[in-house]
């Protein structure tokens, strides 16, 4: 059986699917036609029901909840991964730090988002609702618009937490930090979740299959360098095992109770803010078969 599978080709999914992909496991009779994109380009996917089987944020989640379930394996969740608040500005940077949201004023302040449906950008709600001059962009272009001065803050995720400072820009904050501090839950960045329309046991051998390559990755973390250099371009070897190493953890084998405890805290908060629509709907599998 075919299905399509669309991942991000950061080196976090390519590290979790290499073994997949490549049949480095037993995948159980199925096969993948992948898609490669940004988590923007995913989330707007999944909200037309495109792929089969995605990644995609958790705060977009919410608006495909009706065609989509959450599976159990391949998250990224956990402590010290959320997003950064930067700016070129140490003045800015600072005085935001210190005044926190007050310190935006007449909505002139422009921030580089990578993706209104972003988790990233859901934090940044939460942390300085003020800041609503929000300009989308990919993720990767952040830095560089920040250094030419078309935006004042930057929203970064994936490498650019490794690579700012060395640009001479400014962390106002770690808004994964504050999720921390306000919840003393890891953070939920991203899911993998598959059509509702699928079997039932198509839908628990793909969370079996999926998280069959998670533990060979763990097990063999140098199998997939060439796919994974592959698909990270530019970014040196060190910084590709940063990144895996921040965003591929237990709660990437497997969410267990702690992983949707967090979840449902982001959902929770969301319908409370009225940031994202209810869903009648059970957001994850249920116990595998």
């Amino acid at each position: 059986m075919k299905l399509s599978l669309g991942f991000s080709p950061c080196p976090n999914d390519t590290f979790i699917f290499d073994a997949l992909i490549h049949h480095k496991i037993d995948t159980e009779g199925l096969d993948f036609d992948v898609h490669y994109d940004d988590v923007e380009t995913l989330n707007q996917k999944a909200f037309h029901a495109e792929l089969d089987i995605t990644k995609l944020s958790y705060h977009a989640y919410a608006y495909a909840a009706d065609k989509y379930v959450l599976l159990d394996a391949g998250s990224a969740l956990g402590f010290g991964v959320g997003p950064l608040l930067i700016s070129k500005d140490p003045g800015l940077a600072e005085q935001l730090r210190v005044v926190g949201d007050g310190a935006v004023s007449g909505g002139r302040v422009t921030v580089g988002i990578p993706g209104k449906h972003t988790t990233a950008n859901f934090l940044l709600g939460l942390a300085f609702p003020a800041l609503a001059n929000k300009q989308e962009m990919v993720f990767s272009t952040i830095e560089q618009a920040l250094l030419d001065g078309h935006i004042d803050l930057g929203l970064i995720i994936h490498e650019n937490r490794f690579t700012y400072r060395q640009k001479g820009l400014h962390k106002v904050m770690d808004l994964g930090d504050y999720w921390e501090r306000t919840t003393g839950s890891p953070i939920p960045l991203g899911g993998i979740s598959v059509r509702r329309r699928l079997p039932d046991d198509i839908k628990h051998k793909i969370n079996r299959v999926i998280r069959r390559s998670v533990e060979f990755a763990f097990a063999n973390p140098r199998s997939g360098i060439d796919f994974i250099r592959l698909h990270a371009q530019e970014m040196s070897e060190e910084v590709m095992y940063k990144h895996i190493d921040l965003y591929v953890n237990r709660f990437s084998i497997a969410l267990g109770d702690e992983g949707r405890a967090a979840i449902h805290t982001l959902f929770r908060k969301a319908w409370e803010l009225k940031l994202v629509p209810q869903t009648p709907k059970e957001l994850f599998l249920e116990s595998t078969i």
